[in-house]
């Protein structure tokens, strides 16, 4: 009689391990979400933050301010329309942990009324409510129905406007107020949604600063043209007096290079390097706050000075030396250094040339 073989035994797999921590979170600590983190501005950090979104829409606006703080008249950030003769619109910022209810913004509409009427300003185009939590349900069925909005303004007028308009008088909803209420177009306010606010903040030179989450892919360097043009005026006489005192000889022009290919490639190349940088250039002003490349700049100038103030044979030695100095130099603490490419570095010494703060001959 045969024995049965017995089943084989399935053990079951271990379980898989906790995927490990990345360094830069345990640096950072874990990415908050844009969403998330506006919820933690102040109140003042908030105005600079639509101040800064608002200030990207350049196409519709042709001057953004910050009015923000006492003396605002219920005025944030105001935006003159471009061609609009003057038409302007209102984003009024509220900060708060919940979203907004209409008794948030009686007064506001009081004090439109009440600077519209005394003639401070014109009324605008648009009134904008921006609020982190974005308008609760009863305020934005409100905010689409300009009669209701009207209605409510006159019946919540003593409570939230007599007196809360401003700290000097007691504003009173007089015959005279009334007519000019009913004058006015209730259906410019609306609540813009915040995740249009960060999505449009995204497309900003501030996002990056105040959200990380790294910088955007870079662009191809521009090439430099045929002929140098005048932003390269000074940089190319410098390289250019560079070689006249390498050859002990006047060099006026790079045709006076024409027995000399390697200083004609020399040049070239340099051409392109400064190029780059002013790519990079371009590149941190559309991605990062102002002052940030400048900084660069004065990285390198620092990184490079000892070089230039060094005893060389001759101005092109010294030219050659600076820009490998440059090349080694180490940035990591730059915001710009994930995107900065090797010709960058050897442009931003011809950078330096061009606006006068390093001489290759002396």
């Amino acid at each position: 009689m045969t024995t049965p073989i017995p089943p084989p035994v399935r053990i079951p797999a271990p379980p898989a391990p906790p995927p490990g921590l990345a360094a830069d979170v345990v640096a950072s600590g874990q990415p908050i979400h844009p969403e998330d983190r506006i919820k933690l501005f102040s109140a003042a950090q908030w105005e600079v933050f639509v101040h800064e979104w608002v200030d990207s829409l350049r196409d519709e606006y042709e001057l953004v301010e910050r009015c923000g703080g006492a003396g605002d008249m219920g005025r944030d950030v105001i935006a003159t329309v471009k061609g609009g003769n003057g038409a302007w619109d209102n984003y009024q910022c509220k900060h708060y942990k919940e979203s907004l209810k209409p008794t948030d913004i009686w007064v506001e509409l009081g004090k439109l009324a009440y600077y519209t009427k005394r003639g401070d300003y014109t009324y605008p185009r648009r009134y904008r409510f921006v609020a982190p939590q974005g308008a609760g349900t009863k305020l934005s069925n409100l905010l689409k129905k300009a009669d209701d909005l009207r209605d409510g303004l006159l019946k919540n007028w003593d409570e939230y406007c007599r007196e809360g308009i401003t700290k000097t008088e007691e504003v009173d909803c007089d015959a005279a107020m009334k007519a000019h209420i009913a004058s006015l177009d209730f259906s410019i306010f609306e609540a813009t949604p915040v995740l249009r606010i960060i999505d449009g903040h995204a497309k900003t030179r501030w996002h990056a600063a105040r959200f990380g989450g790294g910088l955007p892919l870079r662009s191809a360097p521009l090439s430099p043209p045929l002929v140098p043009g005048a932003a390269e005026t000074v940089f190319v006489r410098e390289l250019l007096r560079a070689y006249g005192d390498h050859l002990k000889q006047d060099v006026n022009d790079v045709a006076d290079l024409a027995a000399r290919d390697d200083l004609r490639e020399h040049f070239a190349d340099s051409r392109v390097e400064f190029y780059s940088a002013e790519s990079l250039r371009t590149f941190s002003r559309d991605t990062l706050p102002p002052g940030e490349f400048e900084k660069l700049q004065d990285e390198v100038h620092a990184g490079i000075k000892d070089d230039v103030r060094d005893d060389h044979v001759d101005g092109y030695r010294r030219v050659v030396a600076v820009v490998k100095t440059a090349r080694s130099l180490p940035l990591a603490a730059h915001p710009l250094h994930t995107r900065i490419y090797v010709r960058d570095r050897g442009g931003i010494c011809h950078q330096l040339a061009n606006d006068g703060k390093v001489r290759w001959v002396k």
